[in-house]
């Protein structure tokens, strides 16, 4: 298992949220809150898999926070 840790300031919860979703077929998550963070536990069927799904998700929940707040003025 791979514990990801989004920190709240950085990361939107619904970006890590739907993330989560486009990466469900790869893998089992399990979601939680911490007051600082958002946490994925991620676990695949291989080691290898699990860096390589832990790796795009956190680049995909970035890209959507940034797509969803926007261009700075």
């Amino acid at each position: 298992m791979t514990e990801l840790r989004f920190h709240r300031e950085i990361y939107e919860g619904n970006s890590v949220d739907e993330a989560v979703k486009r990466f469900a077929a790869y893998g089992s998550f399990e979601l939680a809150e911490e007051p600082q963070h958002w946490v994925v536990k991620l676990t695949c069927q291989s080691a290898a898999r699990e860096a390589a799904v832990a790796g795009e998700l956190g680049n995909c929940a970035l890209g959507l926070t940034i797509q969803n707040r926007g261009a700075p003025p």
